[in-house]
Order: C-alpha cells, then sequence, then structure tokens
C-alpha cells in the first residue's frame, strides 16, 4: 500500500482518468486510484494524506445517483463523513470543469467536496491560481485562488499534463511529510 491515498468519483472516466496519471506521477509513494462507490469510510481514513478527484455537476452538485451516476458516487458517500474528525489527515483536491460550457458555475463542485473535509477538520492544501482560466464565477474560489487543481479538458486539455506535474510537485512534499509526522 502507498502513503498517499487517491479517491474520485467519476461518471464519464474522466475524473478517473486524471486520477491515474496523478498515481503514475507519484509512483510508489501513492495507493492505486479508487472510486468512492467502491470504498468504505475506513479504507478513506486508512491514509493520513489523500488525494480526492471530482467533476462538476449542476449548480455545485457533487456526483451521485441524483445526478445521474447510475452506481452512485460522492453524493452517497460523504453523508457517511458527517461524524468522523479528520484531524491529522492532509487532503488535496482537484475538480474537473468546462470553462467554456459553464463559464458562469466553473467548476463549483469542488467547492462542496472542500466545504465537506474542512468540516470534518482535514487540512486542505494544494490551492490553484485563477488566472490561467477564462471564465465568469465558480464558487471554488478561496482567497482568489481555487481550492484546489481545476482541469478542463476540455477547452485547456493541452495544459493538463503540465498542470498535473506542477500540481504534484507543489503537493508531494506536503503529503509526504503529514504521512512521516504519523509514523
Amino acid at each position: 500500500m502507498g502513503k498517499i491515498g487517491i479517491f474520485f468519483g467519476t461518471d464519464t472516466g474522466t475524473t478517473r482518468l486524471i486520477a491515474k496519471k496523478i498515481y503514475k506521477l507519484f509512483g510508489d509513494d501513492a495507493s492505486k486510484p479508487l472510486n468512492v462507490n467502491r470504498i468504505s469510510v475506513d479504507d478513506l481514513l486508512a491514509y493520513d494524506s489523500l488525494i480526492l478527484g471530482t467533476p462538476s455537476y449542476g449548480e455545485g452538485q457533487l456526483p451521485g445517483i441524483e445526478t445521474g451516476v447510475k452506481d452512485g458516487s460522492w453524493a452517497e458517500f460523504v453523508p457517511e463523513l458527517s461524524e468522523l474528525d479528520m484531524t491529522g489527515k492532509t487532503v488535496a483536491l482537484y475538480g474537473l470543469g468546462n470553462q467554456e460550457k459553464y463559464p458562469e458555475r466553473f467548476a463549483d463542485s469542488l467547492y462542496k467536496l472542500y466545504q465537506i473535509f474542512i468540516g470534518c477538520g482535514a487540512t486542505i492544501i494544494g490551492d490553484w491560481p485563477v488566472d490561467e482560466y477564462n471564465f465568469e464565477k465558480s464558487k471554488s474560489i478561496v482567497d482568489d485562488r481555487f481550492v484546489g487543481l481545476i482541469i478542463d479538458n476540455n477547452s485547456q486539455g493541452l495544459l493538463t499534463e503540465d498542470r498535473l506535474k506542477n500540481w504534484v510537485y507543489k503537493i508531494r512534499p506536503e503529503l509526504l511529510e503529514n504521512v512521516k509526522n504519523w509514523i
């Protein structure tokens, strides 16, 4: 088992694809990415450092049965987290969005995941600059930065690989340091 857990919610598979790319960049330091519709809370809690990903749905909804994800996703998983104390856990977030099709609510769903894990006491790392994107509004901005890495494979697919490499370079030390602190 790697030191960092990677978990994602998906419908079309793009969030899974990004999780696999992140996993490759981390190598042996991370565990194989898992879909949240196939895990238990204990699986998530087995790690002190986590990378969590979500696509965007509706007006900041997490993917789930209500949004048309047949096998469920984050929307069905997060209610199990409501009473958990995740103090000491370090979490890096990534989200997918489409700034051309949904400029008025670009990548809003990531903020929902952010709120949930902040509410559980986790430390969130890996914020990302907004300046290379072209959108009108996003709930996923705190202190003039995205709460995590935002990937827009539709209109900025050529930037994805570099963004992933730069983000992983940024978050790796802090995620690994958190693991050392708890061993």
